[in-house]
């Protein structure tokens, strides 16, 4: 039985307070990202939203589902349409949304920090979110998709594993979902907005550093041939890659071993 408190989004709550978004709601899809790239593909503008109560088949990084009972949680994408940010600089989309989720969690009062590239974590171990980025090429150029899952009111019972968790279980001030998509929204675009502004790239990689529980951390990076590399993890380079010793990596499934 599903908790009592759980109620659909507010579509028209959002569509009134998410100021500069084109919102659309529905009550259950496959994936919001898959629903907005075809949107994007047939011309929507950049800033809209794709929402749902039930994201059935959602997606995450390296090809991980991601998915929680209907209610429960936000799945949410949003289109955007980098045009003018040049090309070396859209691997950082991935970053910027995690650090957004980071700023969210902590608006209601949940300690999380970032395990790179966009794990958010709290305790280092307890994962609250999925992330996806996704680009697309559409008639009026490439576009993103940002697509993020977050975890708000699943019980111990519901976790799809032992090492995730949800807002309630670490004592947000609010289970609210349409309060916390419109949150989550604002800081996407702060985020976004300070991403795009070439002025402030050292403040963005500052603010990610400050995030990022990775870096000064002894870490083992698994790669896709199987094969492992450990080293300490010194910062991020301008591409938004992980240096280890000296050696910037792109991909790869990170493990924190120990402080350095």
């Amino acid at each position: 039985m599903q908790p009592s408190h759980r109620a659909p989004l507010d579509a028209d709550r959002l569509r009134a307070a998410a100021d500069g978004f084109h919102v659309h709601v529905t009550e259950e899809t496959a994936s919001t990202n898959a629903d907005l790239a075809a949107a994007a593909r047939e011309g929507a503008p950049e800033w809209t939203v794709h929402t749902t109560d039930h994201q059935a088949a959602g997606r995450g990084r390296l090809d991980r589902t991601f998915t929680m009972p209907p209610l429960s949680g936000i799945a949410v994408s949003v289109l955007v349409r980098p045009v003018e940010v040049p090309p070396a600089r859209w691997p950082w989309l991935p970053l910027v949304t995690g650090l957004a989720v980071v700023d969210t969690a902590r608006e209601v009062g949940v300690e999380a920090a970032l395990k790179w590239p966009n794990d958010v974590l709290v305790d280092d171990r307890r994962k609250l979110s999925g992330i996806l980025v996704e680009r697309v090429e559409t008639p009026d150029g490439p576009a993103a998709i940002i697509g993020v899952g977050l975890n708000v009111g699943l019980t111990a019972d519901e976790l799809p594993v032992e090492t995730a968790t949800s807002l309630s279980l670490e004592g947000a001030s609010t289970a609210d979902r349409t309060e916390l998509l419109l949150v989550l929204l604002r800081r996407l675009r702060e985020r976004l907005e300070q991403w795009r502004d070439p002025s402030r790239v050292d403040e963005l990689a500052d603010d990610y550093a400050a995030a990022c529980s990775t870096i000064g951390r002894q870490v083992r990076i698994q790669r896709a041939d199987g094969s492992d590399v450990v080293g300490e993890a010194t910062g991020i380079d301008a591409s938004g890659r992980l240096v280890v010793d000296g050696e910037a990596w792109s991909a790869g499934d990170v493990t924190h071993l120990r402080p350095v």
